[in-house]
């Protein structure tokens, strides 16, 4: 029984009409049997085949704790082994790093980098435009988290690369053999040594070196005597005019620049004595790790010229 207003009937079948499927509301209201575009079907069995071909070769479906992984593999390297995966983002970043136009252009370069004297570099507008993009993101990775992201370093933590103050050499050979290597800053305590006096003392000393004014005389000659004698020893590294040692990463004590306490910020002469004297009875002891093991020369050479770059010196 059809409900009211609604029919069902066989349309009339008038040359160039279109099918109808024979329902009718309210007398004259008719619905057309128009087939679907043929484009449209096609494109539809399309879009099915290629789920199905996707869900064969990718990762696509969960099933319990793991997924169905395809039957597609990714060749990559991982520190030079060959490794090869089920197709997932991951892999085929890293084989775009190792084997894309991309990557290959840049190993290229660093290649030539590598090979190029340091005048060459710093001369050579490309090759530096090349060690500021490429560095920037070794720093970033390896140095940043330490020396901050400009390289200014922390007071009393981490050494400054943005000024020309360089305990253990400057220069791009220098900054090279750092980086590969890595550095033991070491200074020996002194509280077995001195008593408050003789810390005073030297303290004093150490700031007259410095062109700090306002100490007592006295006290700055007595300081002398024991930086400069063998109760103190102080000159063994920092030297007798107290320009320091490269070699033992001893630092200059005349330069008034200070790395390991905030001398600067001190807002009285006692103050920084006070700094200093502390600084002499603790000692310090800091190590920067080597990463020889983990940059390729290339790397390195391009990263010390970065550095550089900062605020290389002598």
């Amino acid at each position: 029984m059809n409900e009211p207003g609604h029919e069902q009937q066989s349309a009339p079948g008038k040359p160039g009409e279109v099918e109808t499927t024979g329902h009718v509301w309210d007398g004259d209201l008719r619905e057309y049997n128009n087939p679907l575009p043929r484009w449209w079907l096609w494109s539809f069995y399309a879009t099915v085949v290629f789920s199905l071909i996707y869900w064969l070769l990718y990762p696509a479906w969960p099933i319990a704790g793991t997924y169905t992984k395809g039957v597609a593999w990714i060749n990559y390297e991982v520190e030079g082994e060959p490794q090869r995966s089920h197709w997932n983002s991951r892999a085929l970043l890293l084989r775009d790093m190792q084997t894309g136009d991309a990557a290959v252009r840049q190993r290229e370069f660093l290649q030539v980098i590598a090979e190029a004297d340091h005048d060459t570099v710093l001369s050579d507008t490309d090759m530096l435009a090349f060690v500021n993009s490429y560095a920037r993101g070794i720093f970033g990775d390896f140095c940043a988290a330490c020396h901050q992201t400009g390289g200014a370093g922390i007071i009393g933590l981490y050494p400054n690369l943005a000024d020309d103050n360089w305990h253990w050499g400057g220069t791009i050979q220098a900054i090279e053999q750092t980086i590969t290597r890595g550095r033991m800053g070491y200074m020996p305590p002194y509280r077995e040594t001195f008593d408050d006096q003789q810390a005073d003392a030297v303290a004093a000393y150490v700031l007259s070196l410095a062109g700090h004014e306002g100490g007592d005389p006295e006290q700055v000659s007595l300081g002398g005597a024991i930086f400069q004698g063998y109760e103190g020893g102080c000159y063994a590294c920092h030297g007798r005019e107290g320009l320091g040692l490269k070699s033992q990463g001893a630092p200059n004590l005349t330069n008034d620049i200070w790395q390991n306490i905030d001398v600067t910020g001190a807002q009285s002469h006692a103050e920084r004595q006070a700094l200093v004297r502390d600084l002499i009875l603790r000692g310090v002891q800091r190590e920067m790790p080597a990463f020889g093991d983990r940059l390729s020369p290339a790397e390195i050479r391009v990263l010390a010229t970065y550095v550089h770059q900062l605020g290389g010196g002598l």
